[in-house]
């Protein structure tokens, strides 16, 4: 493969950064540009947490979850919720019992996608980290 280009995984760690760098300096700018909280500040945290790729489905859960913490603990400063936002993004991400343990258990993965994008060498890559080690 010639340096130029790049590898499935390569590419994906780029989008996923420019995705994180993307939600990270518009929930700074945010927290930054508000003096006070209110819906307008809500609306900013919602199209930032929509245009990062959270799905709105999950942004309305966080945005919710912060409002009402906002009005739980009577906060009135932007900067002082910030760390409530966080951790309201961090409690979405955790799945809990539903998280999947492929180490544990029979799996079934589908993997889809055009020709040539590298769904074998992603198969292979995956069953290579999964793979139980001889014991022997």
């Amino acid at each position: 493969m010639s340096e130029g280009k790049k590898g499935f995984f390569g590419r994906l760690v780029e989008g996923l950064a420019k995705t994180r760098n993307n939600i990270v300096s518009g929930i700074d700018s945010i927290f930054s540009g508000f003096s006070a909280i209110d819906d307008e500040f809500y609306e900013e945290i919602e199209e930032t947490l929509i245009m990062g790729d959270l799905g709105i489905q999950t942004t309305m859960s966080i945005v919710e979850d912060l409002r009402q913490k906002v009005k739980e603990q009577h906060i009135k400063e932007p900067e002082e919720c910030k760390e409530l936002l966080i951790n309201s993004i961090k409690a979405q991400m955790d799945l809990g019992e539903n998280a999947y343990e492929f180490e544990h258990k029979r799996s079934v993965v589908l993997v889809i996608g055009v020709n040539g994008v590298g769904k074998t060498t992603s198969v292979g890559k995956l069953a290579g980290s999964l793979r139980i080690p001889d014991t022997k």
